[in-house]
């Protein structure tokens, strides 16, 4: 026991201040690397996730909104036509109907094999938006969130 005792005398401990250690090592720089954004370095993680939160549930809310009074105009004018077609109203010549689809695919297929630089271009903006987000994880999970909420609201 006397041993035991001489060893743990000798030790010596470093104290570490843990408010100092959580401001200099946060967790998403381990994950998504030492430069994790601009936002990340100004406001602290709370206020992050609190803006994200609010910004997310606006846009949320304004979504399902928007999405109803879109949704309720879509329906009810496909209904009106319907009702219009039966009623006699209005009257469909499918055979033209077809024909124009047909030529619309015909110039779709023309254009798809020129696409090729616009497509390009769309996959280069989807990796900067991705970089956005890994950037400032915690604005945008809170985003996420309140985003749902909103919806759900």
């Amino acid at each position: 026991m006397a041993d035991c005792r001489e060893d743990s005398d000798d030790d010596s401990y470093e104290v570490v201040d843990l408010s100092d250690y959580a401001r200099r090592h946060q967790w998403w720089s381990r994950v998504f690397g030492q430069n994790s954004g601009p936002i990340a370095e100004k406001y602290s993680v709370a206020t992050q996730i609190m803006m994200g939160g609010v910004t997310g549930w606006c846009a949320g809310y304004l979504f399902q909104r928007v999405g109803k009074i879109a949704a309720t105009a879509v329906g009810g004018g496909f209904l009106l036509l319907q009702i219009a077609n039966h009623s006699g109203y209005v009257q469909v010549d499918w055979k033209k109907v077809e024909k124009d689809v047909n030529k619309a695919k015909k110039h779709l297929k023309k254009k798809a094999n020129k696409a090729a630089p616009e497509i390009n271009s769309f996959i280069e903006e989807k990796c900067k938006s991705t970089e956005f987000v890994k950037k400032n994880i915690v604005l945008s999970s809170g985003f996420v969130g309140g985003f749902l909420l909103g919806l759900a609201s």
